[in-house]
């Protein structure tokens, strides 16, 4: 019984999971470009001379397109190769464990996106609104 309640709710859930993801993946972005929130990792305006610089501009991008559900499976993907990428090019040579070499974060993305390539945005998207319209 309860659980049919909760099964309810999974397609709003789904929602709620891409918009937390692409803030917080956004976040990531604005730190690099913005340097906002300020921390440890925050850049100065990065220049597009490093691969963090790209991988910061695919932040940035796809971490908006994947908060408003906007193209969200195609932002996904890229937003998901991208993770993968940044673990085995910057964390996996530091060490085999994912929560030693910080790379925790980067396989969870990696797998979160790839979800929303398979599972799509979910109701609440500009995706799943254009296609009422339509």
């Amino acid at each position: 019984m309860i659980t049919e309640r909760l099964t309810k709710f999974a397609p709003q859930m789904l929602s709620v999971l891409r918009i937390t993801s692409g803030l917080l993946f956004l976040a990531h972005g604005t730190q690099k470009f913005l340097s906002f929130p300020a921390g440890e990792r925050a850049g100065s305006g990065l220049m597009f001379d490093s691969l963090g610089a790209y991988a910061g501009a695919i932040e940035l991008v796809t971490g908006v397109l994947i908060t408003l559900g906007l193209f969200a499976r195609p932002a996904a993907f890229l937003a998901s190769g991208t993770m993968a990428a940044a673990y085995f090019i910057a964390h996996a040579p530091q060490n085999f464990f994912p929560v030693n070499n910080g790379g925790d974060a980067a396989i969870l993305y990696c797998f979160a996106f790839l979800y929303f390539v398979f599972a799509g945005p979910g109701p609440i998207s500009l995706d799943q609104r254009r296609r009422s319209i339509l």
